[in-house]
């Protein structure tokens, strides 16, 4: 079995742990106790002192992910959007203003989101759902695709496979266009709405009565112990990449979806070939939005199927989902979880152990606990560009050279975990050099439930999940409407792209 453990802490503090920032703003905050000092004023000077250690504790200790600060400025935010009204949202159907049925009405950070349908692809001239997000002024695809699995797989085979992903990740960085990967994956409780139809259909008026229970009985059982697998792969362009290239394929619109039709190729080919996916199906604006209702209210599958399935007896019957209806009737964001109509989710993300991971790891925690529960998780894999990474490379071994040098000046012992960070930060510039491509992956998982059962004690069942495929649990709070839009709605939400970017 392989173990993955060369990634490292994003900066690596040159100064006993502490960035440029921290010393700069702990070295200011000083000043005056040294002031008072210089002036023979002790008490004041010690009071000072106090003022200095508190300032210490609240930029340094992380509590629970986040400095005393950073929960401080996020407090704050979430209190002004609840006095305001922004925590909560109400569709506009619901409110008999929904006029234009195109136009997505989605909460929280999919606000500014919206659809186009691309110009027609591929052999079957399939108009691709292209989204363009005005918040973040990108754009991105997202495609359903299937792959066999690696349950069974042998050593080599995984190895293979770990390889063709890191493949993926070079080509879409050496493309200088696409800056983001976004692995989806949803594991939906069985409806049982496919098999119902073929029942009915296939149902003979003459079957015994036995065989009819035990097959009822069978469906029923199997239907509750069932899960169905959906999995999307989603890629996101800046607008900045995109700009130039699209001019030069004939500006506007059309330009734009030129380019990004050309990635979407270079893309296809590696989930085909290396990563083995046997089915890779860009989505229509209907198919998307289709997904996006499902993410929402799991629950409504089964009408949708059933509507699909009317239409082919009936073309008349309308079975798409309008955008103005794919997101939900009302939704609240609470500090702990996300309500979205008839339902309640927790989000959390995972930290890496310092002893690595095997692939296949994170199965444990797509594994429902209970009948109608849902599971899903993103694994996003922002790519940085080539000159960034070269800087930031440079810098990290500058960090690690330096802060190891103080350490032998100042006679403090390096430690074993400093001595690993500071060995990936050395090799990382000859990856770099090899021509690979620089990316700081992380992942968010989501569990969804009814608003009958106890979302606390789900989300307990999900950190216990995460522990026990090896990694620690961090719950987003005051951030799960977005964790929650990342990991389950496949429009390319990241969590590392702020607005306006």
């Amino acid at each position: 079995m392989t173990i993955y453990a060369d990634y490292q802490r994003d900066r690596i503090g040159w100064f006993f742990g502490l960035s440029g920032g921290q010393l700069m703003f702990l070295a200011l905050a000083s000043l005056p106790a040294f002031w008072a000092i210089s002036r023979g004023a002790w008490f004041s000077a010690f009071l000072f002192a106090l003022v200095w250690l508190f300032l210490l504790a609240i930029t340094v200790i992380p509590v629970r992910g986040r400095s005393a600060t950073g929960w401080v400025f996020a407090s704050t935010a979430y209190a002004v959007g609840g006095l305001l009204g922004w925590t909560s949202f109400r569709a506009k159907a619901t409110q008999g203003r929904g006029d234009d049925l195109d136009t997505p009405d989605l909460p929280g950070v999919l606000q500014g989101v919206q659809i186009h349908d691309g110009p027609p692809h591929g052999s079957q001239l399939q108009r691709v759902a292209v989204i363009q997000d005005h918040a973040t002024k990108t754009w991105a695809v997202t495609a359903a695709i299937v792959h066999p699995g690696i349950g069974m797989k042998d050593v080599e085979e995984r190895n293979r496979y770990g390889e063709a992903l890191a493949g993926l990740l070079d080509v879409a960085g050496r493309t200088e266009k696409v800056d983001e990967i976004l692995f989806m994956v949803r594991t939906v409780p069985e409806d049982g709405a496919e098999r119902d139809l073929w029942v009915t259909k296939h149902r003979r008026a003459n079957a015994p009565e036995l065989a009819e229970v035990v097959n009822s009985d069978l469906a029923h059982g199997l239907t509750q112990a069932s899960v169905r697998t959906e999995t999307f792969v989603t890629i996101v362009v800046p607008e900045t990449r995109i700009a130039r290239s699209a001019k030069e394929s004939g500006g506007g619109f059309e330009g734009r979806c030129r380019e990004i039709y050309l990635l979407m190729a270079e893309i296809e080919a590696q989930l085909r070939g290396p990563m083995g996916m046997t089915s890779v199906r860009w989505l229509t604006s209907p198919e998307l939005a289709l997904a996006c209702r499902t993410g929402f209210a799991p629950g409504d599958r089964a009408g949708i199927v059933e509507a699909l399935a009317m239409r082919e007896k009936e073309p008349g019957v309308n079975a798409d989902v309008p955008w103005a209806m794919a997101g939900p009737s009302g939704a609240d964001a609470t500090v702990r979880h996300y309500s979205h109509d008839a339902w309640n989710s927790i989000s959390a993300t995972i930290k890496l152990p310092t002893r690595g991971v095997a692939m296949g790891a994170l199965a444990p925690i797509l594994t429902p606990s209970e009948s109608g529960e849902r599971r899903s998780f993103v694994v996003a894999y922002p790519i940085v560009s080539q000159s960034k990474a070269d800087r930031q490379s440079g810098n990290a071994e500058w960090a690690a050279d330096l802060a190891e040098g103080m350490n032998e000046k100042l006679g403090r012992k390096t430690r074993a975990k400093q001595r690993d960070e500071a060995h990936k930060a050395r090799g990382l510039d000859a990856k770099l050099a090899r021509g690979n491509s620089l990316t700081r992956p992380y992942a968010v998982c989501t569990v969804t439930v009814p608003k009958t059962l106890r979302i606390t004690e789900f989300g307990r069942r999900l950190d216990a999940s995460v522990r026990r495929a090896g990694f620690a649990p961090l719950r987003l709070d005051l951030a799960q409407d977005t964790g929650f839009a990342a990991s389950t709605i496949p429009l390319g939400t990241s969590l590392t792209r702020s607005g306006d970017a």
